[in-house]
């Protein structure tokens, strides 16, 4: 077993995109989670900090957590380091106590302390119950609407620290790309989308509508192969910009100039499609002309691949479900007072 930390503030969002490289994924705190197992691929998640080794849970109070550790078998030799997170700020636990207490334990066992670079990590993760503070606000900028009322004490995790995500995507910008269009997504937010979407080594990756390429890069920066379209040569032209300088001209992507009404792919062809419908708002298409556009993305998508994640500014599952997927999830991540992500994760 494993304890997950998640990043962001919807929680339900966060463990989906966990989903993708663990299996049993259930949110047991606010902030955490437990996995069955983890897969390698757990770097690359946007919104999943850390693994850890789960030693087991309890209450969300330093004696507890104590106590737990206490009657724990302790198979590690060497140095060790106990980190201690009041996750979110949703238990008010004094971290220092409980650092100072479970790292008492460990010496009592034989280990010796070093905090600068410690053989092994104890990572205590109190948090609140799910969805304690699911209303605040995410990293990329948008709220979050998460499953849980905020029900009961919470949580203590205990863990052995075991793989911790890359972080290094989340400081990249979109105006450091070749090519730029303002409304360009957001690295993180796009890269949990692909990994939702299943973007991975070995899978093949389309997006119909890939503006300025945005989820393209995050798809092929994970190792899948990616290939995309757009109606506006001047995007296609962009998109593969911005490929050629983040994956090398070695990389293994595609795009062409196509109409997303008739997309130019063999059925079948990949693993997953994913894309960013045209805010009606921020785009020269609106009413009826939208929704026949979105339908025949959708329908096209449905034709090239079993499983997509598409989000837009409105719910499109009655769409989806017309054009034959099955919507498995749907997410609302609000932006801001006026504009509401709608993320709808689709399979055949």
């Amino acid at each position: 077993m494993y304890v997950l930390e998640l990043g962001g503030r919807d929680d339900a969002f966060a463990a989906c995109e966990a989903a993708s490289a663990a299996a049993g994924v259930e949110v047991v705190g606010a902030g955490l989670a437990t996995a069955r197992a983890v897969t390698d691929r757990v770097r690359d998640l946007a919104f999943v900090h850390r693994a850890s080794e789960a030693v087991g849970r309890c209450d969300p109070d330093v004696a507890s957590a104590r106590a737990l550790l206490d009657a724990a078998t302790v198979d590690r030799e060497g140095t060790v380091a106990v980190r201690a997170v009041d996750v979110r700020a949703t238990t008010g636990v004094d971290t220092q106590r409980a650092e100072r207490e479970l790292g008492q334990v460990l010496v009592d066992r034989g280990l010796s302390v070093d905090l600068d670079d410690p053989d092994h990590e104890l990572r205590a993760l109190f948090a609140g119950a799910p969805g304690a503070d699911s209303t605040a606000a995410d990293p990329d900028g948008s709220d979050a609407t998460a499953a849980g009322g905020g029900d009961g004490a919470g949580v203590c995790a205990l863990g052995w620290l075991a793989v911790e995500s890359e972080r290094g995507f989340g400081d990249r910008r979109p105006t450091d790309r070749p090519f730029f269009q303002p409304g360009s997504m957001d690295p993180m937010l796009a890269r949990a989308l692909v990994n939702v979407a299943g973007a991975r080594e070995g899978a093949t990756v389309v997006d119909p509508m890939c503006g300025t390429g945005g989820l393209l890069l995050e798809a092929g920066l994970v190792g899948a192969r990616v290939v995309g379209s757009d109606a506006q040569a001047k995007m296609a032209r962009g998109t593969r910009a911005n490929l050629r300088d983040a994956l090398g001209r070695g990389g293994d992507f595609a795009v062409c100039r196509g109409d997303v009404t008739r997309l130019p792919f063999a059925d079948g062809f990949a693993d997953a499609a994913v894309f960013d419908v045209p805010y009606g708002r921020q785009s020269k298409i609106e009413g009826d002309s939208l929704a026949d556009l979105v339908g025949s993305a959708l329908a096209g998508a449905r034709r090239v691949a079993p499983r997509a994640v598409v989000v837009a500014d409105r719910s499109w599952e009655r769409a989806a479900v017309d054009a034959g997927w099955t919507v498995a999830e749907h997410f609302e991540r609000r932006v801001h007072n006026s504009l509401v992500r709608h993320v709808l994760v689709l399979t055949a």
